[in-house]
Formats: C-alpha cells, structure tokens, sequence
C-alpha cells in the first residue's frame, strides 16, 4: 500500500512514444493523425470504403482535390498503411488502391465523423450566425 509521501511516477517519454502522446511535439504519431484527418485523407478513406479505385476513379469522385494533393495523400495513407496500391504492368499501366483492414477500421471512425457533422450542420450554421450576428 502506498503512503501518502508517494507520489505517482509519470510514465517515460520513450514509454509515451509507444502509444502515443499527441499532446507532445514530437510525436510521430501526430503525422498519422494529420494524414487521416486532412482535409484529402478524410475524403479518400471515405471515397475507398465502397471498394477498389483507380487514382483517376478517386480524382474524378473527390471533387476539387489536385492530381499533386491526391497523389501526395495516397502515398501517405500507402505508407501508414491504411491504403494498398497495387501497380498492374500492363499496356497502358494502372494502379488501384483498396482500404486494407486497418483502414477499414480507420474509415469507420472517420464515416462517423462525416456523419455526425452532416446530421448536426444546421446546429453549426446556427452558432455560426449566432455569433456572426453578436460581432
């Protein structure tokens, strides 16, 4: 049993790193978090959940991302390993990227996301206004 002198020890900063702190700067697991909740990823996880895509599938489906965006999120979400990209050496050649399991998990968190802001905008609008009309 421990006394009252005792106090708690935080854990190590290496200890931290192996689950992951996003409060501190350095944490390397703030890059998956960027990669995932950009603007692009968000809207690429969501784009792969109803299958297979080639990349001018994907630019075609998300409406305003550039060929240079969505070729940059790809290979991020590639190398998270959220997405699979199979290269098929055929005349012309293509490319087709799939959810892997993990970034079927990962879309579910973020499909609810979409979601809940899409059931909730007219809320959003609201406070927007609200305060807009205060200012």
């Amino acid at each position: 049993m421990s006394g009252p002198s005792e106090t708690k020890k935080s854990p190590k900063l290496s200890e931290r790193f192996e689950r992951g702190d996003l409060f501190a700067a350095p944490c390397p697991s703030r890059d998956v978090l960027n990669h995932v909740s950009s603007r692009w990823g968000v809207l690429v996880l969501i784009g792969l959940r109803t299958g297979t895509h080639r990349f001018s599938e994907l630019r075609r489906k998300i409406d305003g991302v550039s060929e240079k965006m969505l070729a940059q999120t790809l290979q991020a979400l590639v190398k998270d390993g959220f997405v699979s990209r199979v290269s098929h050496p055929v005349v012309p050649p293509f490319v087709e990227y799939s959810l892997t399991p993990m970034g079927e998990e990962v879309s579910e968190k973020v499909m609810a996301l979409a979601d809940w802001i899409e059931e909730n905008f007219a809320r959003v609008l609201e406070a927007r206004d609200s305060l807009d009309s205060v200012n």
